[in-house]
């Protein structure tokens, strides 16, 4: 199991098994280079830990609550065991970091799987009512045995509508993902989910611009700061636009000078790397360029291989790039990910914004009676300018504001078209499920009356979670390259929600 997931962790394996229990890893080596060998137990080998990831934090938590136990090691790994015996299931909140966390009680014989808030680490499991298998991706999975690979059809109906498969599911019905911010707990016979974090959009608060500013900034810096502990080289994703050169400014100024890598295509109309390379300038960075010819026909096994299920975002293809670029020069990178969720950056949700301005103004009635059949008869006009385009537009407002989202803008399979494309039997199996109680679930749970805010939490839950994490994470590591991502920093994005 451990050796399918070499690529995660190049630098060594560790195994610990003891009655009902197997523990493996693969280390990335980045905090503690000779010590922090994982599986890692606590005093008396009582508490076993193997996680991926990083705890940002771990000093600060090794003063305020560990000062009696015996440390071994430097690393943020022997802060996870000695936490667990301090608080319990309620340590996985004090952590800030990324993380995907397996720990075995041995006295109480239970294991507990964690993901940190955000999802930016991954954590698959199989729970067949007596064993529970777990790794980093789904491939890990497998060598264990036993497990069905019949593909759940809900995933593929929302694979077609998304172009990824959104947590819990995967594409197997036999393996689901932990969602972020839960934690999970097996013991004698049965397994138990638990979210211990959410974001709060209610929680607003009343600042002037200066103010919000300086509160921002001092954040921020804090949350780069966090991420710049590392024993290897570390340096940063530039890709010229604003929310990653905000990052390398910040770490410029809190470690210079800073190594940046960007790539530039061939045969490409627009090339950021023109704009990564003035920023660098200006502020004396070691930049890195590469031009790259992309060739994503021949990349394409090897993405499958690393991606386990269904993928289509085509970003794979330039992520993998630049994470390979990257991984030359540097051992961990940091990456302006996150930005247009936080600040409502997408040019969609502007849209979105428009729409529900109309909505307010028509009863929802008038809408479907008005822009239902304007929506029928207005003319597809893919070739005329954007401002001609309205057929997506009134199809939306005849909907409520989700589902209008949803099928202007989230969804990438009309539904006549999905039902040509799957075969009879498998739409008579589905049974009328439509993919938008997905992004439902998390809509109705969002506790704010805010429309927008409402539509950037369901990004969060699903299209941040399943798209944007997945894709970075898994170029990343298919380079043994570990990714840092500030602006996902939880207190960061707590922050920004309260604005």
């Amino acid at each position: 199991m451990a050796g399918t997931v070499r690529h995660r962790g190049p630098d060594d394996e560790g195994v610990y098994s003891a009655a009902g229990i197997g523990l493996a890893h693969r280390r990335l080596s980045i905090i503690d280079l000779s010590g922090g060998r994982q599986p890692l137990s606590n005093e008396d080998g009582s508490v076993w830990v193997v996680f991926n990831g990083e705890i940002y934090n771990f000093e600060d938590l090794n003063r305020q609550y560990l000062g009696g136990h015996c440390f071994r090691t430097r690393s943020d790994s022997e802060t996870i065991v000695h936490l667990y015996e301090e608080l319990g299931e309620a340590c996985f909140a004090e952590f800030r970091g990324m993380f995907a966390i397996a720990l075995w009680d041995g006295r109480r014989k239970r294991l507990l799987l964690a993901r940190d808030r955000i999802g930016k680490k991954p954590l698959y499991y199989s729970w067949d009512g007596r064993r529970l298998v777990f790794g980093s991706e789904i491939k890990a999975l497998w060598p264990a045995g036993g497990i069905s690979r019949e593909m759940d059809l809900e995933a593929l109906s929302d694979y077609f509508s998304l172009q990824y498969v959104p947590a819990p599911k995967s594409i197997y019905r036999a393996i689901r993902k932990l969602r972020p911010a839960h934690y999970l707990v097996a013991e004698g016979s049965g397994i138990r989910e638990t979210a211990y974090w959410d974001i709060r959009f209610d929680q607003t608060e009343e600042f002037g611009e200066d103010e919000w500013r300086e509160r921002f900034l001092d954040e921020y810096r804090q949350a780069v700061k966090l991420r710049l502990v590392s024993d290897v080289p570390l340096g940063a994703f530039l890709s010229g636009g604003v929310d990653s050169s905000s990052v390398v400014a910040v770490m410029n100024e809190l470690q210079p000078p800073v190594t940046t890598c960007s790539i530039g295509f061939t045969e490409q109309s627009h090339d950021e790397a023109a704009d990564a390379r003035q920023f660098a300038g200006t502020l004396g960075a070691n930049h890195f360029e590469h031009t790259v010819r992309p060739e994503a026909v021949g990349l394409l096994p090897k993405l499958a291989w690393h991606y386990d299920e269904p993928f289509g975002d085509s970003s794979a293809v330039p992520t993998y790039y630049v994470s390979q670029v990257a991984r030359q020069h540097v051992t961990v990178a940091l990456s302006g990910d996150g930005g247009d969720e936080n600040f409502a950056g997408y040019r969609r949700y502007r849209l979105n914004q428009w729409e529900n301005r109309l909505r307010s103004v028509f009863p929802a009635a008038a809408r479907r009676a008005v822009f239902g059949p304007l929506g029928r008869l207005y003319p597809k006009l893919d070739w005329a300018p954007r401002i001609f385009r309205a057929k997506s537009t009134f199809q939306s407002l005849a909907r409520d504001p989700l589902e209008g989202y949803f099928h202007g803008v989230a969804c990438s399979c009309p539904p006549g078209v999905k039902s040509r494309l799957l075969a009879p039997e498998v739409s008579k199996q589905l049974d009328g499920y439509d993919t938008v109680e997905v992004l439902r679930e998390h809509y109705d749970r969002a506790g704010t009356p805010d429309l927008l805010s409402r539509i950037q939490y369901v990004d969060m839950k699903t299209y941040l979670v399943g798209d944007i994490l997945v894709k970075v994470d898994r170029a990343s590591m298919a380079n043994s390259l570990e990714v840092r991502c500030p602006l996902l920093d939880h207190k960061l994005m707590e922050l920004i929600a309260r604005i």
